[in-house]
């Protein structure tokens, strides 16, 4: 298993699946692991491009005990890794909370990030602001901590739920519900972070192409959300899968990916 030291003695697990085309990170969503990603890693291979996958700290196979869990340390984190393996030119791509993840390792890349993609990412925003009156409300972030630390078991096991727009199979299901159940308890302070959070300084500074793919059945992040982005960022394209819940690699696999190469053709 291929681990990348960094915050002392902690460690991070992660995978270069090879290839001599364009560089992609991809970053899971919050609780999930690098697993999700199973479905499209082969296709984006084999359209040329070099993958990479990686656990945030405290899920997967990455280590649990580390003190700090804030997006910030997850980003810094990404960066490591892609100076550890000596990438430029590199596109990021957020799932859900990884796409505040993204966003936030694209602004530390600077020149060395070539585009971001967010997959009904989570940034700039997740919550409403005084001026931007789109995603859900700080108080309902909390009560969902609150539920989660409450009863963990159970409150995860719904969630995974309701990751798709139309049922999973069994064997689905039982993955992703695993995955979040494998996340570390304290790993619930990352997902708080959300209730807050704004990137949009961030996410505008960045002159860089950005793909926000938008999904319209999306009960985690407000398709709003999404459509601000491509709305917004000039450099930003969107793409609509309207019958799409949360997670469109899975459940718009074909048009997911044709719209990723697509747009990493074009760079």
């Amino acid at each position: 298993m291929a681990r990348l030291e960094v915050d002392g003695n902690k460690s991070i697990y992660y995978e270069d699946l090879g290839g001599t085309g364009q560089p992609m990170v991809l970053i899971h969503g919050w609780g999930m692991d690098n697993r999700c990603w199973d479905g499209v890693i082969l296709p984006l291979q084999a359209a040329g491009h070099r993958v990479v996958t990686i656990d945030h700290r405290g899920c997967g196979r990455s280590d649990h005990d580390f003190a700090d869990l804030s997006i910030a340390a997850i980003a810094g984190d990404v960066v490591a890794l892609i100076d550890h393996l000596g990438l430029s030119d590199v596109v990021v791509n957020g799932w859900s909370l990884g796409g505040a993840v993204a966003t936030h390792a694209a602004s530390l890349l600077g020149e060395r990030c070539a585009a971001l993609v967010l997959t009904a990412g989570a940034s700039p925003i997740y919550t409403q602001k005084e001026d931007l009156a789109i995603g859900g409300m700080p108080e309902d972030v909390d009560g969902n901590v609150a539920a989660m630390n409450e009863d963990r078991v159970n409150f995860l096991t719904m969630l995974a739920t309701a990751i798709c727009a139309k049922p999973p199979t069994d064997a689905v299901l039982a993955s992703m519900a695993g995955a979040f159940l494998n996340s570390s308890a304290r790993a619930s302070a990352t997902l708080g972070e959300l209730a807050h959070l704004d990137q949009r300084d961030m996410l505008m500074a960045l002159d860089i192409p950005v793909l926000s793919f938008i999904c319209g059945q999306d009960g985690f992040v407000s398709p709003d959300i999404s459509r601000w982005v491509a709305q917004n960022h000039p450099r930003a394209t969107g793409v609509e899968f309207p019958e799409s819940g949360h997670a469109p690699f899975m459940e718009e696999r074909k048009g997911y990916l044709s719209a990723l190469n697509d747009f990493i053709t074009r760079l």
